[in-house]
């Protein structure tokens, strides 16, 4: 399989002073799902639990929900013309009965390590695909404190950035705080997959006790994959999208923005966090 870091060579320039170097970065492979021996996506990701990562994407697509739907995934021998495992060629099998969306008429499904699912399809298609509406999750309620505390400890958890600088990371949390998994990859949305295709495998969904921690901005894909998980809490370290709002507050998602220190701000889903009597009359 391919290695998560690869070395090259690289010029210095500290102060004027040039030196020679090699430097530690993140590797980066284009890895294909196919489903039930169909292509169906591509998606540049870092080597590494892939396949949980394809898992977690078809939890996403609203093709798995629960363990007994995967039959298997393996790895595709003789997928190069000389008949080699590239290790970057994965079919998901599923079990007898699944019912399989029509999803590969949709759209090309190409997705890169930046943007994840580009062009995915309208707000009403995800609310009405989950298997988990977040609305109906029991009840759950977070103090700010709580939610202060999860930068810190997704950053403490981030062993591969700490050699390069160079991927992002997801982090499920438990509703006391605690951290339950971590991923890393070169894309965000990976990350994501990452956490719920391993929860999927290990028979956890829904994460309906859930927080998910991600690196970076929260977009539409990765609130997406929240709901289809039945994560009722997305908090990111920086800005969400219009989009990623209006799909929260479509689906009744808890959605945190700018989590730095003791500052964020909650764009919906206000009901989950436990604020001060002032705050919430703000």
């Amino acid at each position: 399989m391919g290695r998560v870091t690869e070395r090259r060579k690289v010029i210095r320039i500290r102060d004027g002073a040039i030196s020679t170097r090699p430097d530690t970065l993140v590797a980066e492979e284009p890895l294909e799902i196919r489903l039930d021996g169909r292509p169906l996506a591509i998606t540049m990701r870092t080597p590494g639990d892939d396949f949980a990562l394809a898992a977690g994407f078809l939890v996403s697509e609203g093709v798995l929900a629960r363990r007994e739907d995967l039959h298997n995934i393996v790895y595709c021998a003789g997928a190069t013309a000389d008949g080699s495992n590239t290790y970057n060629v994965v079919d998901v099998r599923t079990a007898p009965g699944v019912v399989i969306p029509d999803i590969t008429l949709e759209r090309n499904v190409y997705t890169t390590s930046s943007c994840g699912l580009c062009g995915k399809a309208s707000l009403d298609a995800v609310r009405t695909t989950t298997r988990w509406p977040v609305s109906d999750t029991p009840a759950l309620r977070m103090t700010p404190e709580l939610l202060a505390g999860l930068p810190g400890r997704l950053r403490a958890a981030q062993r591969v950035f700490d050699r390069t600088g160079g991927l992002h990371a997801a982090a499920l949390f438990d509703e006391h705080g605690e951290l339950v998994d971590a991923a890393e990859d070169v894309g965000r949305h990976n990350a994501v997959d990452k956490l719920v295709g391993k929860a999927l495998r290990e028979g956890r969904l829904p994460l309906s006790r859930s927080v998910l921690m991600v690196s970076g901005r929260a977009s539409f894909e990765l609130a997406q994959k929240a709901v289809m998980a039945g994560i009722p809490v997305l908090a990111a370290v920086s800005a969400p999208s219009s989009l990623a709002v209006d799909l929260a507050a479509e689906t009744g998602l808890t959605l945190v923005g700018f989590l730095r220190g003791s500052s964020m701000n909650v764009y919906a889903g206000e009901d989950r966090i436990a604020l001060p009597a002032p705050a919430a009359r703000g």
